[in-house]
């Protein structure tokens, strides 16, 4: 374009126009893989669907409007009268209204469910990534409410819907329910023990209860229903607690305000007290962990998978504008130094794929030993994944240069993003902790784990060698928690490093142990060792339009 002044040029066109899925071969890859012969041509067409509308200019748009016109908590109506509703941009409902529509809840009654799910979760959420939060209660509530046959007949099929309905209404009267969630108090945070909400039982009524107390953190609170915990007579257990009941009238649900986040901007968050407010119990009295820790767990791995396509939006990005900008004589793309950046942000972003759409497909599979697979690598890729993601983000952004930090880019908003996963359904100590729990409780866990990752075992002389350092590290427990990260990323570390091996083509499956398990890499993104095909590494992660 000519101005007065100048002409506009090598400035890299927008990333738009693509199809997500499609141009992701660690994902189509791993699909491919997960998936039965016999469904996965459906399953390639939804897929492929869903990531052409995710590349698309509007959906774009859709994300960006989301977050530049964030939701509006209102207490009152004109005539003073408690309605507690928050007013979304129509943007956020277009986000919401395909994502239900494409599946994005339904995992637990379809085929390959949590594969095909967990794949157009990944796509999805990198046009915009806060209206995950709902989608993913919703879907991680189903085992919860499946400890109550008579709660999971008369909820399930409203939550694997794939009909959205933002108004608030009684359930029965909508075609698809959504799901929240209220743990944490401002007194307890994670340790939900310490929970003071109290539940009283109503006499004559069958698991009915009122509660009084209050969330710190209640997201989607525009929700249909939310699992919540309170102290029952018989000790924390775990409610379902409507927003509008039967009869039509609204549930006491005070919202007291609404977070103003770092991130996640297009999501309500908010702080909310029950005041006699009709809750029905889920489980029995005094279990309440218990009850809600699958739901936990199915979330936990959203954070990865969400994680994952943060990462990879991160690295499309850097890749195509390195395509496309020249400096100092030739594109970016083909200088040594960046190609080692761009290589290993790629290599970051497969790892966490992998990784998480092997998860899923354990779901799937439900057996035992895949169950027992679950309980370890679910918190220790939990917690290195989503840690991994904000360092990766920033790297990739810093291939954009100044463009990169600029608001339009979009990668602001994918760095503000970039911490969230790691913090929700517990932190870094908290997924830490949990792995040494399932050590010292559950011996199953840790030889599914071995079993797994021992696969790969004469494949790679490196990942060998951390395996061996894996069993030295877990043989001494003198000290173990105050070594439990330590402990946890070598774990993560040598599950992708092991599936990498296994599936991942040979250059990517070399670059990755020689750098993550071979201990020849920097501290920072961009210090592979010489030698490597880092041309091919980077061309496989390329998003081609």
């Amino acid at each position: 374009m000519a101005t007065s002044t100048h002409t506009v040029t090598n400035q890299a066109p927008p990333l738009v126009g693509y199809d997500v899925y499609a141009s992701d071969r660690a994902l189509t890859e791993a699909v491919e893989r997960h998936v039965a012969p016999e469904l996965i041509g459906a399953v390639r067409e939804e897929l492929g669907g869903l990531g052409r509308t995710a590349g698309s200019a509007q959906a774009q748009e859709w994300g960006a409007l989301a977050n530049e016109h964030p939701p509006k908590l209102r207490t009152h109506d004109r005539y003073g009268n408690r309605i507690d509703e928050v007013e979304f941009h129509p943007s956020w409902h277009r986000l919401l209204g395909h994502a239900v529509g494409a599946g994005l809840t339904d995992a637990w009654g379809r085929p390959a469910g949590h594969v095909r799910r967990a794949a157009g979760f990944l796509v999805w959420t990198q046009t915009e990534a806060g209206h995950g939060c709902p989608l993913s209660m919703t879907h991680a509530a189903v085992p919860a409410l499946r400890t109550d046959p008579e709660l999971a007949a008369e909820w399930e099929p409203r939550l694997t819907s794939h009909a959205y309905a933002k108004e608030l209404l009684p359930a029965g009267r909508k075609p698809g329910a959504l799901f929240g969630m209220g743990m944490t108090e401002k007194q307890g945070g994670s340790d939900v023990r310490a929970n003071t909400t109290s539940a009283v039982p109503l006499a004559g009524g069958a698991g009915e209860y009122v509660l009084t107390g209050h969330k710190w953190f209640c997201s989607a609170p525009m929700s249909d229903g939310f699992l919540v915990l309170a102290q029952a007579p018989g000790g924390l257990t775990c409610f379902l607690v409507p927003r509008v009941l039967a009869d039509g009238t609204r549930n006491v649900f005070r919202i007291q305000r609404l977070k103003d986040k770092l991130g996640n901007r297009s999501n309500a968050s908010g702080e909310v007290e029950f005041e006699g407010t009709w809750a029905r119990r889920v489980g029995e009295e005094g279990r309440g962990v218990r009850t809600i820790i699958e739901m936990v767990a199915a979330t936990r791995l959203d954070c990865v998978v969400g994680s994952a396509a943060q990462m990879r939006q991160a690295v499309a990005q850097a890749v195509h504008h390195a395509a496309y900008r020249s400096a100092f004589g030739g594109l970016l793309i083909d200088k040594p130094l960046m190609r080692n950046v761009l290589a290993d942000l790629a290599l970051e972003s497969e790892a966490a794929t992998v990784l998480a759409l092997r998860l899923a497909a354990a779901y799937d599979a439900d057996t035992e030993q895949e169950r027992a697979l679950l309980r370890l690598a679910v918190p220790a890729a939990k917690y290195w994944v989503t840690k991994r993601c904000t360092p990766m983000v920033t790297e990739a952004l810093e291939c954009l240069g100044g463009n990169g930090y600029v608001e339009e880019s979009g990668m602001p908003r994918l760095l503000r993003e970039a911490p969230l996963n790691s913090i929700w359904e517990g932190a870094g100590n908290v997924q830490a902790l949990d792995v040494l729990r399932a050590l010292q409780r559950e011996p199953g866990a840790l030889d599914a784990f071995l079993q797994e990752v021992g696969q790969a075992r004469g494949a790679d002389h490196r990942l060998d060698g951390a395996i061996k350092d894996l069993l030295t590290e877990l043989a001494d427990l003198d000290g173990i928690e105050g070594r439990a990260r330590r402990l946890v990323e070598r774990m993560a570390l040598v599950h992708q490093g092991s599936l990498l091996v296994r599936w991942a083509p040979s250059e990517v499956a070399d670059a990755f142990c020689a750098s993550r398990l071979g201990g020849d890499w920097g501290a920072a993104f961009g210090t592979l060792p010489g030698g490597l095909p880092t041309e091919a590494i980077v061309e496989r992660a390329r998003a081609v339009v």
